[in-house]
């Protein structure tokens, strides 16, 4: 089960983080992938050690909150491997302030980052997918999209990512016609290179005993498996689901 011998995965916000980390759970998978983010050198790197695993990595330089950065890039995708059967959108960034202090320029770079995005590049990607009647797009929203939190202010981000949610409930319904399913995963804390020295801080450590059932934060690979099934063929029938990967953060 599972095998994505032959599937072109496409990944946003893949040069660090979760997207890095699903880039190379696919890859694992047998997946030829496309990496895009604005970092290329980083993608470069990454992708030498993803083709060192024996499949094709091609990294593309682009700013998804740009639109026609981001209608180059699929066509650089289409140009290369001549389909996309899977999109990943996880590229995202956040300025935290709360609702009563967040200036216009904090939210509208949130706004355009974690959600307007999501809609460029599914525009993009979805019109390949419609041509080969295929396609699985998993949207990476966060556990702050289902809910609040009192750990810290960050009103952009829990409204941009409650977005990202019905949007892919609405894009689910609009795309099974062209037998293209749309999932959500929300992730809860997980250690990347931006979130790594607070979550290992004495401060955090204690909140996450409080909050988080399993007591702890996802650590690398615990994302992949989620994602790698939503990408499957064996996941046909699953579509507009949203999926908290979170060690239970949002059952409590």
């Amino acid at each position: 089960m599972f095998d994505l011998k032959g599937r072109v995965v496409v990944i946003s916000g893949a040069s660090s983080g979760l997207g890095a980390q699903m880039a190379k759970g696919f890859a694992g998978q047998g997946a030829d992938l496309v990496i895009m983010a604005r970092r290329l050198e980083k993608l470069e790197n990454l992708a030498e050690e993803i083709r060192g695993m024996g499949v094709k990595c091609l990294p593309v330089k682009c700013d998804v909150t740009k639109p026609e950065m981001v209608n180059e890039a699929a066509a650089k995708a289409e140009a290369e491997f001549g389909k996309v059967d899977v999109l990943v959108n996880c590229a995202g960034a956040a300025e935290n302030a709360g609702v009563l202090d967040m200036t216009d320029e904090q939210w509208q770079f949130t706004i355009d980052t974690d959600m307007n995005s999501v809609f460029y590049v599914t525009r993009a990607f979805g019109n390949i997918m419609k041509k080969n009647q295929y396609g699985r797009i998993i949207n990476i929203s966060s556990m702050y999209g289902l809910v609040g939190n009192t750990a810290m202010d960050t009103i952009a981000y829990h409204t941009s990512k409650g977005g990202v949610i019905n949007f892919t409930r609405a894009a689910a319904a609009e795309l099974a016609k062209y037998h293209i399913t749309c999932n959500a995963i929300c992730p809860g804390y997980f250690e990347t290179e931006l979130t790594a020295d607070t979550l290992k801080t004495e401060e955090f450590q204690a909140y996450m005993k409080m909050t988080v059932p399993l007591g702890r934060y996802g650590v690398s690979g615990e994302l992949n498996a989620g994602a790698i099934f939503l990408a499957s063929d064996e996941a046909s029938y699953v579509t507009g689901v949203v999926l908290p990967i979170d060690g239970g953060y949002t059952c409590v």
